[in-house]
């Protein structure tokens, strides 16, 4: 679910507003709220919201997309928890960037789970219950942003906010196969948000491309009075499309934890990068790595005890385990370790500013391996720490950052690499890895993982529809809402039951149909398919950025009196008019 594709098929009719939140919370109610979300707002409520938009307006750039909030911003009405149930307070008003989302035309659906008080990257510190990636309930969604990354990659929204102090916007992007976009510090709005190193946090961004990001960070940055730490808008700092200097650690500086699938994945995307004409550099990542190191100790662990003292002090038993231990670290810290902490830092940035005359931009993994739930119970803290590695500096020494897919492990769990710019390299670093992901040679890898099969389903099948059920009983998982190239037809099938479409390819006259692309085990593919009745079958559809992937299709007996419904763009329009055919035949008079 892209927000280009939602626009155009606002713009040509194919869609409204209303039937797309409708379409949002059936998908949320197949999935399930838990682990997911944490407050979802009232169906009735977003849909309300969606009619209010009325036709399409070229002056509202998010019109009638649906979005998710990380459960440390506010959204006026509705309880803000940090992933603690005894914290939980009800705003009386949304934090700056989701207020501006909301203007323009946004539709909030509901408040996504965390790593509690945004301490954490791995995703399962939560009363709420733990997030798995994606690709594989085994492995962990990566945190502290889980429930807005796994939101936007499971379909249920075209994007999210999240947050992203040490790297909570990006190691979720990673283990999910999405953007996750880290701003410039200061240059999105932190007021409304529920602090962890007030610092140093930044609003981050989950879409499923750079161009999403880009989109949606225009409307949410901006300077703010009310944000203390809000900045205004630096010089961008850009470099040229051709001959541009991308840095790469020394090889004996890189880790990857034993994963030796990502070396390889991060050796073919500096390969990428030279196509797009980068000229690679080899930089020494020390002062970078030292960096990192900080984070959790000196001031900014006790940065992030000041910014719930009261209530850690006042509810000793209300947080995680873990997280309690962590962030009780901080009460140990005095003022002369602080500044001891900061000079450290101060002495590493001067060395690492040498490093950048040589490069414009730094290649790095997002995170050097990905780990299942049973590693993570054994060892929390370590790996977190693992899992740090290449994002922890970032904040620290005022950067930018956006991670990008860029392919799939061995162990089926996606990869991805993170492009790391100065301050205010925010649009140059996003219009890079736009181009990064262009020239992916399988563009689906990145959303379905090895021993997957991507189907394509276009009726019955859907969220919230009466067979999807199977989908789910085949151990399949949604992984895109989409288009289908304008080369087809769609019609209503007569006499299946429950009732059916028929999906017809046309190059000439066709138009978009909307399918939703589901990732379904080999194992159990072939089983799936001898299940289809006729007239259907299985065959191959184009989708709209040109990829083809299995999909239903029709036998040319199943067309006979069959009712072409393709003005209408999809399945769902259909059966919504035949529903209200049903309220008007029974309303008397």
């Amino acid at each position: 679910m892209t927000i280009r594709d939602l626009i155009s098929a606002y713009q040509s009719n194919r869609k409204t507003p209303a039937e797309v939140i409708r379409e949002t919370y059936a998908r949320i109610r197949d999935k399930g709220e838990r682990p997911v979300w944490i407050h979802l707002v009232p169906e009735e409520e977003a849909i309300e919201r969606a009619m209010l938009l009325g036709s399409y307006r070229d002056n509202l750039p998010l019109f009638g997309v649906p979005f998710a909030i990380k459960d440390n911003l506010d959204l006026v009405g509705t309880p803000t928890t940090a992933g603690c149930p005894e914290f939980s307070y009800t705003p009386a008003k949304s934090a700056t960037v989701v207020q501006k989302l909301i203007d323009a035309g946004a539709i909030a659906i509901g408040k996504t789970n965390l790593d509690q008080f945004a301490t954490g990257l791995v995703g399962v510190r939560s009363p709420y219950g733990a997030c798995s990636s994606v690709f594989d309930e085994r492995y962990i969604s990566g945190g502290s942003s889980s429930g807005s990354a796994i939101a936007v990659a499971a379909g249920l929204v075209a994007f999210s906010l999240g947050t992203d102090t040490a790297g909570s916007g990006r190691v979720p992007a990673s283990f999910n196969g999405i953007v996750g976009m880290k701003p410039t510090r200061g240059a999105l709005s932190t007021a409304g948000v529920v602090p962890a190193c007030r610092t140093l946090d930044c609003v981050s961004i989950f879409a499923n491309s750079c161009e999403d990001a880009a989109l949606i960070q225009s409307v949410a940055q901006g300077f703010d009075e009310s944000d203390a730490y809000s900045r205004p808008a630096g010089q961008p700092v850009a470099w040229s499309s051709r001959g541009f200097g991308f840095g790469a650690p020394r090889p004996d500086q890189l880790e990857f934890f034993g994963d030796e699938s990502a070396r390889a994945l991060f050796d073919r995307a500096a390969d990428r990068l030279r196509e797009l004409g980068g000229r690679q550099v080899e930089f020494d990542y020390a002062p970078f790595r030292d960096a990192a190191q900080l984070l959790y100790s000196g001031p900014w662990l006790a940065e992030r005890f000041a910014a719930i003292r009261e209530f850690i002090e006042g509810h000793p038993d209300a947080l995680h385990p873990v997280t309690a231990k962590i962030i009780r670290g901080g009460e140990r810290i005095g003022a002369a370790d602080a500044f001891t902490g900061m000079y450290e830092l101060q002495r590493l940035a001067r060395v690492a500013e040498s490093q950048w005359r040589g490069m414009d931009v730094m290649l790095l993994p997002t995170a050097g391996a990905a780990y299942t739930h049973e590693e993570i119970a054994r060892e929390p803290i370590e790996l977190n720490t693992q899992l740090g590695y290449y994002t922890n500096f970032v904040n620290l020494l005022d950067l930018a950052a956006v991670a990008v897919p860029a392919g799939i492990r061995s162990n089926g769990m996606p990869f991805g690499v993170s492009l790391i710019g100065p301050a205010w390299s925010d649009a140059a670093l996003l219009e890079l890895g736009e181009r990064f992901g262009s020239q992916l040679p399988a563009r689906m890898a990145q959303y379905c993982p090895n021993g997957y099969v991507p189907l394509a389903v276009c009726g019955a099948h859907l969220s919230g529809q009466p067979l999807n059920h199977q989908l789910a009983e085949a151990g399949a998982f949604l992984i895109e809402s989409t288009l289908t190239a304008p080369e087809y037809r769609l019609f209503a099938l007569q006499g299946t039951v429950p009732a059916k479409p028929g999906l017809l390819l046309q190059p000439n006259g066709g138009t978009s149909i909307e399918v939703e692309v589901w990732a379904v085990p080999q194992a159990r593919f072939g089983g799936f398919v001898a299940g289809v009745p006729s007239p259907l079958a299985i065959g191959n559809c184009k989708l709209a950025n040109g990829r083809l992937v299995k999909s239903f299709v029709c036998e040319p007996i199943g067309f006979s009196n069959a009712l072409d419904i393709s003005h209408l763009g999809g399945w769902r329009p259909y059966v919504s008019s035949l529903a209200s055919v049903d309220k008007v035949a029974v309303q008397p008079g």
